[in-house]
């Protein structure tokens, strides 16, 4: 156990670790960038069992229902995985795959 986690005194706290991490998926002939924020907490937070809890920067499938990819886990490794097969199982629909999108376009015109 890290002693950073004896900083806490409460766990209403919600001391967290934070551990960064980038990925590209491939989409479209182009790629997108996300970057992924783990936290570890020194305990879990209040209403849950694990300690690791991961977030995307950018939501995906935005044109039917936008969803932020997460992801929970006893393990970093668990929470990372659960957050990256939502970014993998789900198509990014914002602004960076439009751009390649409408240049296509203007291309064919």
């Amino acid at each position: 156990m890290g002693d950073w986690k004896f900083a806490q005194r409460d766990a209403c706290e919600e001391l967290a670790l934070l551990h960064s991490y980038s990925m590209k998926k491939r989409q479209n002939g182009s790629d997108v960038s996300f970057v992924i924020t783990v936290k570890e907490f020194a305990a879990p937070p209040p209403g849950q069992y694990a300690r690791f809890f991961a977030q995307a920067d950018k939501f995906v499938n935005q044109k039917t229902a936008p969803l932020l990819p997460t992801g929970w886990g006893n393990s970093l490794l668990d929470a990372l995985c659960a957050c990256v097969k939502m970014i993998r199982d789900f198509p990014y629909e914002g602004p960076e795959n439009q751009g390649v999108e409408n240049s296509a376009r203007q291309s064919d015109g």
